[in-house]
């Protein structure tokens, strides 16, 4: 028994011994590994290869979608900043053409200077009546009143309907009908002046009808410009109201109907003219007392 005991102690003091000699000569430095030294560098390398590849794969789905959300969010931003930017360039266009606009007005009021010009804006505007009526930002306070007449750089757009307070409501031409027409008339050299009146719109062919009352000896023509005639009385003469298009016959063909395009957009109206010509009758009377 004594024997064994002594036995297993020497077995485990020589496997002691063996173990430290291992570690001692696994620890220098040489260039030559053993078969067993290589077998396990090569099991682990692989092991780690295997484990490694997966995590890469993984790791590198995560990074790539992090990518694509970065790309997506500075995609919005710049187009919210490509939004604000096409937004300024139609702000700055439309400031132009409004300071274009006003510019010719102002040219036109010059023009007008025998009448008080009222400078007005358009604020609204009806889809039902949209080529009958606009609404503009002057009223009684103003001076606005009934039946004055309503202009833009181009010509005539129509008449003061009815006024409030603080805003009026503009009766355009292409809202005329024969119980609500105004004078007109195309200027000739030699008084072979051509009279007649506005009274209607034609929506087929975008046309004011310009019946014709007094005729000259000489027929119309294309591109001939129609004015307004001091003969209506309430609207100042010379206003431009269109050009001819064509002539025709009236369905009883007793007159003839002379086809206008309006010298101004009807559709696209922003900034017009009230003139005041009543305003300026009493400064010519005063006048006249002044002299006598």
């Amino acid at each position: 028994m004594q024997f064994f005991r002594n036995k297993r102690l020497f077995i485990l003091l020589i496997g002691f011994i063996v173990l430290v000699a291992l570690i001692g000569y696994s620890f220098k430095d040489r260039e030559n590994l053993t078969t067993v030294e290589k077998f396990i560098n090569d099991t682990v390398g692989w092991t780690q290869n295997v484990i490694h590849t997966p995590v890469t794969f993984v790791t590198d789905i995560v990074t790539n979608i992090k990518d694509f959300k970065n790309t997506y969010d500075e995609n919005q931003l710049l187009k919210e900043q490509l939004s604000q930017y096409k937004s300024l360039i139609y702000e700055v266009q439309d400031i132009e053409e409004e300071n274009e606009e006003l510019r010719d007005l102002l040219g036109i009021s010059e023009s007008v200077r025998d009448y008080d010009p009222i400078q007005a804006t358009v604020i609204s505007r009806s889809p039902e009546r949209w080529v009958e009526q606009v609404t503009i930002n002057k009223g009684e306070q103003d001076g606005v009143r009934s039946n004055m007449v309503v202009i833009t750089a181009e010509g005539m757009v129509g008449k003061i309907q009815s006024t409030s307070e603080f805003t009026s409501t503009v009766q355009l031409l292409t809202g005329f009908d024969q119980y609500n027409r105004i004078s007109a008339t195309i200027s000739r050299e030699d008084e072979n002046d051509i009279f007649g009146m506005i009274e209607g719109f034609d929506e087929e062919t975008n046309s004011l009808l310009f019946r014709i009352i007094e005729e000259s000896e000489k027929d119309l023509e294309e591109g001939e410009l129609v004015v307004s005639s001091e003969l209506g009385g309430e609207f100042p003469a010379g206003l431009p109201i269109g050009t001819v298009k064509e002539v025709v016959s009236d369905q009883y063909g007793l007159t003839r109907i002379a086809m206008i395009d309006p010298a101004a957009d009807m559709y696209d109206l922003r900034n017009v003219i009230v003139v005041d010509r009543a305003l300026a009758e009493p400064i010519e009377s005063n006048d006249e007392e002044e002299d006598e």
